[in-house]
């Protein structure tokens, strides 16, 4: 059964202890996604701040993990493997 972590995203942004606690957060356990919930304060522009939000995520966490948006929420999955876009 897949487990559900969450964490927020306040105004500091996305830093690097944010960077490690998400990682050590999906650490080894496998069937685990979590979900980031941007607040308010630092999303002036709406959902185009969420999407640049999870593209830097993406680009920080490496090629095993994948993203997606919702709301103002996104939800990151670990995998073992890396993955690529497809076509």
């Amino acid at each position: 059964m897949l487990q559900q972590k969450e964490t927020q995203l306040g105004k500091n942004g996305i830093t690097s202890e944010f960077i490690k606690d998400i990682e050590k957060r999906l650490g080894k356990d496998r069937n685990v996604s979590m979900k980031v919930s941007v607040l308010k304060s630092v999303r002036p522009e709406g959902k185009k701040d969420v999407k640049r939000y999870a593209d830097e995520l993406l680009e920080k966490l490496g090629e095993k993990y994948t993203v997606r948006t919702l709301g103002f929420s996104i939800f990151l999955r670990k995998w073992r493997k890396a993955r690529t876009a497809k076509e």
